[in-house]
């Protein structure tokens, strides 16, 4: 899929400016619901795949990899942004549910899951799943960007919170990097390895755009390497803040926009907020941005 198309439903949802609260929160339901949608769509197109017993193997060994190699490269280079640029803590008193986050980021999983099974039941259900998650991505990136405006992030407040794009920077290249290795180990086109590697956590946009291009089994690959960031973050970022700070914030990628934010808000307090905000809003613009680009270099 085409960046401009990406990125368009993106920006036109920015441009429109929403106060009405009761509208807001019905986006933020719906967004979701979306979420579980796309995830089930892509799960009953990868059922549907013919020899998918052959390749399951392959691809939990590939998505194993690409989500080793991007925690160590991720991890080795995060620590150094708090030595060039440290950030100020306070004591957070609350407890983070991290169980109950955990079991959230499981159940993504297991709708994608419920959704092979049916399309290995019903293999004709998965012939038109590629169109209609392409659809159904381009409404979830409408709201998305509805939500980014509403939450009153401005050009101005990226530009000037450069710790947030020093967060985001480290963590694109190293995963980018984390990519290529992926790609030079398991011999794919380095362009594959990039593309996997680019979602940084955003699963349901990753996952819809390689597996339109690439087939449901790399979509697969993208997806559970993205989630795997999610759950692993949210296990790492109370013992990392204290110390390294910018590794809590950053290893969650795109989603220290969102689902992480809480978990970071209540181990480092409300001044890392502005920070995670804009690193995840960084990473979360890259995406749709560098996959569409890696894909079109095949």
């Amino acid at each position: 899929m085409d960046t401009l198309v990406i990125l368009s439903p993106l920006v036109l949802g920015y441009l429109i400016r929403l106060h009405h609260r009761p509208t807001l929160k019905l986006i933020d339901r719906s967004l979701s619901w979306i979420v579980y949608l796309i995830l089930g769509l892509m799960g009953i197109g990868l059922g549907a795949m013919d020899n998918l017993l052959a390749e399951i193997g392959d691809i939990l060994s590939l998505t194993a990899t690409l989500i080793g190699l991007t925690l160590v490269a991720n991890m080795a280079a995060l620590p150094l942004v708090d030595k060039l640029r440290s950030l100020f803590l306070e004591n957070a008193k609350a407890k983070i549910p991290t169980f109950t986050l955990f079991l959230e980021s499981l159940q993504l999983a297991g709708v994608v899951l419920a959704g092979v099974i049916v399309g290995v039941v019903f293999p004709t259900a998965g012939v038109h799943v590629d169109t209609l998650v392409n659809a159904v991505l381009m409404l979830l990136l409408l709201l998305i960007g509805m939500q980014l405006r509403s939450a009153g992030m401005t050009l101005r407040q990226i530009l000037l919170n450069p710790h947030g794009i020093m967060i985001a920077a480290v963590v694109l290249a190293t995963s980018l990097l984390a990519g290529v290795a992926t790609a030079w180990i398991w011999e794919l086109p380095t362009h594959q390895g990039l593309a996997l590697a680019a979602g940084t956590g955003w699963y349901s946009l990753s996952g819809a755009l390689i597996s339109a291009e690439l087939g449901p089994a790399m979509g697969s690959v993208a997806f559970l390497a993205d989630l795997s960031r999610e759950i692993i973050a949210i296990i790492l970022i109370p013992m990392l803040m204290q110390r390294t700070p910018a590794s809590a914030i950053g290893y969650g990628g795109a989603t220290a926009l969102d689902f992480t934010l809480p978990v970071i808000q209540r181990s480092g307090g409300p001044q890392t907020v502005p920070t995670a905000i804009v690193s995840g809003f960084v990473l979360s613009v890259a995406g749709p941005i560098l996959i569409p680009f890696f894909l079109a270099m095949g």
